[in-house]
Parts: C-alpha cells; structure tokens; sequence
C-alpha cells in the first residue's frame, strides 16, 4: 500500500509587486505600473513592441537612456511584460490582489505606465476591467494611442480612469483638443509652456489628468536628448514629420 507523499513545507513564494513607486512618482505618493520603452528582447527570445503608435518620441524617449537602461531596472519591466504576455487573466487577478492591500485604500492613484503604452486591445481592456473592479484608486495615464482609445474607452470610460493623449505619436493627426481631447506636450522649458499659455504639470504629475488642460511639461535634461529636439515641443516636430509625409521606421529590437 503505497502512502501519501508528504505535504510540502516550502513556504509559497509571492508574486513579485508589481505596482512600485520610483523617485519621480514617490514625491507625488502615486504609485505605478511600468513597461519597458518602445521594442526590444525577452530574455527568452521574443521580441516586443510596447509603443505602437511612437513617432519623433521614439529617438528622445526619457525611458530609454539613463537609469532605466539599468540591467536591474530593465529586468523588472521586462519581468512586468512577460507576466501580461504568459497569463493576462493571471497578471490581472495578481494585480487586484495586490490593489487589495490597504495602502491602496483613501484615495490613491496608479500611474499606467512611465514607460510603455496599451500595446493590445485585450491589455487596454484588462486595465478597463481592473479599473471598475477597484473604484476608489485613480487609474491614470499618458498615451499616444489614440485610435484605440477611441473604440474602446471613449465609448464608456470608468469614472476613476483618466488619460491625457501625448504628442509625438503617430496619431498626432487625429487628435482634437478644441472639441475635448486632453493633450499634453512636451516643451523646451516651463517658460516656453506658459508663453504658448498652456498648463504646467511641474507641481504634481495629476495635474497631467485632473488640473486644466493643455498641459505642458519639459523635456528630458540629458543634452544631447536636448540638442536633437532643439527649441521645438513634440508636437511641432511630429508635424512636421507628418507634413513631410514622413513616417519614422519602427526601431529594430534591442537590449
């Protein structure tokens, strides 16, 4: 008569957090879900495109030099992609879980995304879900991904999901801030958002989707990122690209 093997006693291993605060975002007490930037290489050979819709933000993209070029920060990005990738339906119950914790509790916000977009319907839905599911957290994100939006958030969006469409994408074209669309753009410096009369995000990123709208904010200070934009906001350059008829290659995958 053969026995029942005995129950293990290795403890389970947690799922690592997924929601994590960095030196930007802490100061605001906003806590956030990253992706890594715009394509590159799983460790196990895929290959990703988390920015779709990228334009002239693709070549000065702040998420793809300095501290998240980091092995160790562009592994836990990484490590975030691949959950979505493996298991949606677990990476969303993983995640509500997580929201469960009281410290999400007395109105706290989750920025989607520093870095990456809603590369897929089904990922853009999955937040949708989460969103309605967790009604006391403020779910809020930049994105260039207009058309997307369009047919699946415009329609009927959660109360506590805002967004704020960023210039520099490809579907520059179809945005309309005169007739509702929030914009954001990314400027020289805070002098040159208020002499255009736009909005600073500088005294809290929620401003971005809760203060008033246009909202500029300022460039990345790394100087050769600087020298390439020169005194132009994104959108002027992505204009200019689009009235060129000119539509910048998706960038091949990197490490």
């Amino acid at each position: 008569m053969s026995e029942e093997p005995a129950a293990s006693t290795t403890p389970s291993r947690r799922p690592e957090r997924l929601l994590t605060q960095n030196r930007y975002l802490r100061q605001f007490g906003i806590y956030g879900f990253t992706l890594p930037a715009l394509a590159g290489r799983l460790p196990d050979g895929r290959t990703y495109l988390t920015c779709p819709t990228a334009g002239v933000c693709a070549g000065v993209c702040y998420a793809r030099h300095g501290s998240y070029r980091f092995p160790k920060v562009l592994a836990k990005h990484e490590r975030n992609l691949a959950r979505v990738l493996d298991d949606l339906p677990q990476w969303e119950s993983d995640l509500l879980a997580e929201l469960a914790h009281p410290r999400f509790r007395g109105g706290r916000a989750v920025r989607v995304h520093d870095s990456g977009d809603y590369f897929s319907d089904a990922y853009l839905s999955a937040w949708l879900r989460i969103a309605r599911a967790v009604p006391d957290v403020l779910f809020y994100s930049y994105t260039k991904e207009v058309s997307r939006f369009r047919r699946l958030v415009e329609p009927d969006p959660p109360a506590n999901f805002r967004w704020v469409y960023s210039y520099g994408g490809r579907e520059d074209h179809l945005l309309d801030p005169e007739h509702g669309d929030r914009v954001a753009d990314v400027f020289p410096d805070e002098a040159a958002i208020t002499s255009a009369g736009w909005h600073t995000n500088a005294a809290t990123d929620l401003d971005a989707v809760l203060g008033p709208s246009p909202v500029g904010m300022t460039q990345n200070a790394q100087p050769h990122l600087r020298h390439r934009i020169g005194g132009r906001t994104f959108g002027e350059w992505q204009a200019a690209e689009h009235a060129r008829g000119r539509s910048l290659p998706r960038r091949p995958p990197h490490r």
